[in-house]
C-alpha cells in the first residue's frame, strides 16, 4: 500500500489541499515514526504508525475549509469520520481507525451526544499504541499555512486542550510522559 499514492487519488497532485494535507501529514508521519522507532522493541508496528500517520487526514476533503483547500460541506470536526469511510472503502479498515479516532485525544459517544457534536454517536477514542502515537503526533502540527509548519511547544499543546478540559489535558500529560521522549 502505498499511503502517498492514495493520497493523490483523491487529492490532485499540486492542489492546495493535496499540498497542505501532504506538508502536514508528512511531519506528523515523522514525529510518529520517531515515537514508534524509540518504542519498537515493545511491539509497535512501525510501518503502519507511518502509513496511518500519513493518512489520518484524508477525509479533509468531504469538509468546507476554503483556508486549507477543502471545499466540502461537512464541519471540519467531521474529517476524521469521513476518513475512515473512505479508507474502509480501499479495504484499510486498520487505518480507518486512526482517522476516525484522532480527534484531539479522542471523543467518547458520551461526549459527542452531551456536546450535540456533528458526529456519529459512538466512542471516538484511540485504543491501540499506533492509534494513540498518531494521535499524539498530530497534535503538534497545524495545517494552518500561516503557522509555518512549526512544531508546537508541550505548552502550546496543553494550552489548546485545555479549552476542552482538564480530562484531555491529563490524557495528553500521559501520552508525553509515555511517548515524549
Amino acid at each position: 500500500m502505498d499511503p502517498l499514492r492514495l493520497i493523490e487519488k483523491y487529492y490532485p497532485a499540486g492542489t492546495e489541499g493535496h499540498l497542505i494535507l501532504l506538508r502536514h501529514s508528512v511531519r506528523v508521519a515523522g514525529k510518529a515514526r520517531e515515537i514508534a522507532g524509540r518504542l519498537a522493541a515493545g511491539g509497535v508496528d512501525i510501518d503502519f504508525v507511518h502509513e496511518a500517520a500519513l493518512l489520518h487526514d484524508i477525509g479533509m476533503l468531504f469538509t468546507a475549509a476554503p483556508e486549507i483547500g477543502c471545499h466540502g460541506h461537512l464541519p471540519y470536526l467531521c474529517h476524521g469520520y469521513k476518513g475512515r469511510e473512505l479508507l474502509e472503502r480501499e479495504g484499510l479498515p486498520r487505518h480507518a481507525l486512526v482517522c476516525d479516532r484522532h480527534i484531539g485525544v479522542g471523543l467518547s459517544a458520551a461526549e459527542i451526544e452531551t456536546q450535540g457534536l456533528p458526529l456519529p454517536v459512538r466512542d471516538m477514542l484511540p485504543m491501540t499504541v499506533e492509534e494513540r502515537i498518531v494521535t499524539y503526533a498530530d497534535l503538534f502540527f497545524s495545517k494552518n499555512p500561516r503557522e509555518n509548519d512549526a512544531e508546537r511547544s508541550v505548552e502550546k499543546v496543553r494550552q489548546t486542550l485545555a479549552r476542552y478540559g482538564a480530562g484531555k489535558v491529563e490524557v495528553f500529560d500521559l501520552w508525553h510522559f509515555q511517548f515524549g521522549g
